[in-house]
C-alpha cells in the first residue's frame, strides 16, 4: 500500500485534476453486491486505479488551485498510520491518557506560535481542542454561548437569540444556527441592530480573503454581552509568520478562535483547532455523565475528558499527525512553506495584471482596512476576464464559460465566488507539490483558452 501510494503521488501530474466523470458512473463499473469470498489485494488495487482514480479530484495536485488547499504530508502520513494502527477511541482521559495529553501539549504549542492569549492554553481557564472541521467548532461554541445566553434569560426565550456576522462570513455559520435552533431570520449582519448573543468574525473570508476588523467588533461584542468568535480556518497557518501575526490582532478579547490545521498546514484532514478562553462554559454545555463512563480521575476532577468538548463521544487520536508535522518540519520550514505559497500567489498577481483582457478584484473591505498592504493579503488570487463590452450580465457569463473551459481541460483546476453580483474567478496556491512552473503553466492555459472565448465573440 505504501508503494501503490508513492507510485499515485509520482504519476500525479499526469491525472486529470478535476474528475472528468459524469454522475453514477462508478455503479456501472461496480458489482451490486459485495464478494462472498475474499479477494486480493492486488484485484482491489487494481479497480482503484481503473475505476475508482477516475472519479478523483485530485487536491495534492499541483495543479489544484480551486477552494483552500487540503494539506498532506509525509509526516502528516506517519500520523495518521500511527492513528490508525493503534486505533484509539479516546473519549475520556482514562482511553488513553497520551490521546488527551498530548493533544493538550501540541494545541499549547501551536497556540504559543499564534501568540494567543495565556487564558487560551491548557494551563489557564481555557484550553485547546482537535475538532474534525471548522464547521464543527463553530457549532459547538454557538452551542455554549446559547446556553450561557439562555441562562441569563431563560430557556423559553431560545427565538429571540440573535447571531450577528457579517455576509461573506462562511455557511457553516448558518448550518450551526439551524442545528442550534436560532431561527434562519435571526442571522443578521451587524448593522440590523437586534438582540445579539454571539458575533462571528472572519479572518480570511472563504470568497476572498477579507479580513474582518478585530479590534473595533471586539468592542461591540464586549459593549453588547456577546460572545465573540473568530474564524481563521484558512488564514490562521499564515499568522505563525510575525509578519501576518497582526491580522489577529484582537484575538485577546475573543471568547473562542478556530484555525484548520488540515488546509495550510502540512495536516493530512480532518484537524480543526479550536480554542476556547473558558473551558467551563463549553462543558456545561456539552457534559453528559452516563454511568458507564463514570471513573475516578473523571469524578475527581484531575483530568480534561474531550469528549465534553465536542458533539460525538468517540474521538480518534488526531494529535499524533499535528505532533508529528510539528517536530518533522519545525517552525521555521512551516513559515518558510507559507511564506513560499504567498510568494507564488504575488507571481501570479503580477501575470495577470500586465495582461490587459484581465483585473484583479478584491472587495473594498481590504483596501480600505489595509492601506498599506496589497489588495492580496495571502495565497489567494481574485480576478476576471473583462467582457469586451462591458457588460456585467455577459461578463458574468463571459467568466462563468473560462471557468468550465479551464476546468474541463483537466491541467488546472480553479473555483469562483460572487462579490457585489460580480462572477469572480479564484487561484489559491496552496498544494505542497506547487512550484512556480505550475503557476506559470496554470496562467498559460487561462490565458489561451481566454483567447479562444473572446474570438468566438469578436467572430459573432
Amino acid at each position: 500500500m505504501v508503494d501503490f501510494i508513492a507510485d499515485y503521488y509520482k504519476s500525479i501530474e499526469s491525472f486529470p485534476v478535476l474528475s472528468q466523470v459524469e454522475p453514477g458512473y462508478l455503479g456501472k463499473l461496480l458489482p451490486d453486491s459485495a464478494p462472498d469470498h475474499p479477494e486480493s489485494l492486488q484485484q482491489v488495487l487494481e479497480d482503484v486505479q481503473a475505476k475508482i482514480f477516475p472519479g478523483v479530484t485530485h487536491w495534492q495536485s499541483p495543479n489544484y488551485f480551486a477552494y483552500y488547499p487540503s494539506n498532506s504530508s509525509i509526516a502528516g502520513f506517519m500520523g495518521e498510520m500511527l492513528s490508525a494502527g493503534l486505533n484509539i477511541v479516546g473519549f475520556s482521559w482514562i482511553t488513553s491518557p497520551a490521546a488527551t495529553e498530548l493533544e493538550m501539549i501540541v494545541l499549547d504549542w501551536l497556540a504559543k506560535l499564534l501568540n494567543l492569549p495565556d487564558d487560551f492554553l491548557s494551563t489557564g481557564p481555557g484550553g485547546g481542542v482537535i475538532q474534525g472541521t471548522a464547521s464543527e467548532a463553530v457549532l459547538v461554541v454557538l452551542l455554549a454561548a446559547r446556553e450561557k445566553f439562555l441562562a441569563r434569560i431563560g430557556k423559553s426565550s431560545l427565538n429571540k437569540l440573535v447571531v450577528y456576522s457579517s455576509d461573506q462570513t462562511h455557511s457553516a455559520l448558518q448550518k450551526a444556527c439551524q442545528i442550534g435552533g436560532i431561527y434562519p431570520e435571526n442571522c443578521r449582519d451587524i448593522s440590523a441592530g437586534l438582540v445579539p448573543f454571539l458575533l462571528c468574525a472572519t479572518v480570511g473570508t472563504t470568497s476572498s480573503t477579507a479580513v474582518d476588523p478585530l479590534p473595533a467588533l471586539a468592542k461591540v461584542a464586549k459593549r453588547n454581552g456577546m460572545w465573540f468568535h473568530i474564524d481563521a480556518a484558512y488564514a490562521g497557518s499564515a499568522c505563525i509568520c510575525p509578519e501576518y501575526r497582526p491580522y489577529i490582532d484582537g484575538v485577546e478579547e475573543a471568547d473562542s478562535f478556530n484555525m484548520n490545521a488540515h488546509k495550510w498546514f502540512l495536516t493530512n484532514f480532518d484537524c480543526s483547532a479550536l480554542w476556547i478562553k473558558d473551558r467551563k462554559v463549553l462543558i456545561q454545555a456539552l457534559s453528559t455523565n452516563p454511568e458507564f463512563l463514570k471513573n475516578k480521575a473523571s469524578q475527581a476532577n484531575m483530568v480534561l475528558d474531550y469528549r465534553d468538548w465536542q458533539i460525538p463521544l468517540g474521538r480518534r487520536f488526531r494529535s499524533l499527525k499535528l505532533w508529528m508535522v510539528l517536530r518533522l518540519y519545525g517552525v521555521q520550514n512551516l513559515q518558510q512553506y507559507i511564506r513560499n505559497h504567498i510568494e507564488l500567489a504575488r507571481q501570479f498577481e503580477d501575470l495577470v495584471s500586465q495582461d490587459p483582457r484581465f483585473e484583479l478584484r478584491m472587495p473594498k473591505s481590504l483596501t480600505n482596512l489595509y492601506t498599506l498592504s496589497p489588495p492580496r493579503i495571502f495565497s489567494l488570487v481574485c480576478f476576471r476576464l473583462l467582457s469586451p463590452d462591458n457588460d456585467g450580465d455577459k461578463g458574468n457569463k463571459l467568466n462563468r464559460d473560462l471557468l468550465d473551459t479551464v476546468n474541463s481541460t483537466g491541467k488546472i483546476f480553479i473555483s469562483h465566488t460572487v462579490l457585489s453580483g460580480t462572477y469572480i474567478l479564484r487561484f489559491a496556491v496552496g498544494a505542497p507539490l506547487t512550484e512556480e512552473r505550475h503557476v506559470n503553466e496554470a496562467w498559460k492555459v487561462l490565458q489561451d483558452e481566454a483567447s479562444k472565448l473572446l474570438a468566438t465573440i469578436q467572430n459573432n
